[in-house]
């Protein structure tokens, strides 16, 4: 199943967490450009981000892929102490082929995903045919 993980990263050493995140995900096809952003949302005074789309041929679930991220941030050393707050690595399950998921703490489609540039644009670079059809 084709699947889309957006990774952001705005602490420490932003390029190697994401590149590290990338080497660890199975079934991995495809890795975006990685792009510099300004973060969205927040606490003011937060540093550039550094964001990129990573494509999956894969038959994980979407849960299974939520735990692979969860994994991934916590081996970045993650610290959630406020929303949308600066961090060493976000992972985020975007799409899993066509499912739908709508549970506490997990929304497939993301369900923020078609209103942020800084996914939509490495996204393009992987997909444009689902940028596209969503704009």
């Amino acid at each position: 199943m084709r699947a889309f993980l957006a990774l952001g990263s705005n602490l420490g050493d932003r390029e190697a967490f994401i590149r590290q995140a990338v080497a660890a995900l199975p079934d991995v096809v495809a890795v975006s450009p990685v792009y510099e952003t300004d973060p969205v949302g927040g606490p003011t005074g937060q540093g550039p981000y550094l964001n990129a789309v990573v494509e999956l041929d894969t038959d994980l679930s979407p849960r299974e892929l939520l735990d692979w991220c969860h994994r991934l941030e916590d081996a970045a050393g993650r610290v959630r102490t406020e929303r949308w707050g600066p961090r060493t690595l976000d992972v985020d399950v975007l799409l899993v082929g066509d499912l739908v998921v709508d549970e506490p703490d997990l929304t497939v489609p993301h369900p923020r995903m078609w209103e942020r540039d800084f996914v939509l644009r490495p996204l393009a670079d992987l997909a444009p045919e689902l940028v596209q059809e969503n704009r």
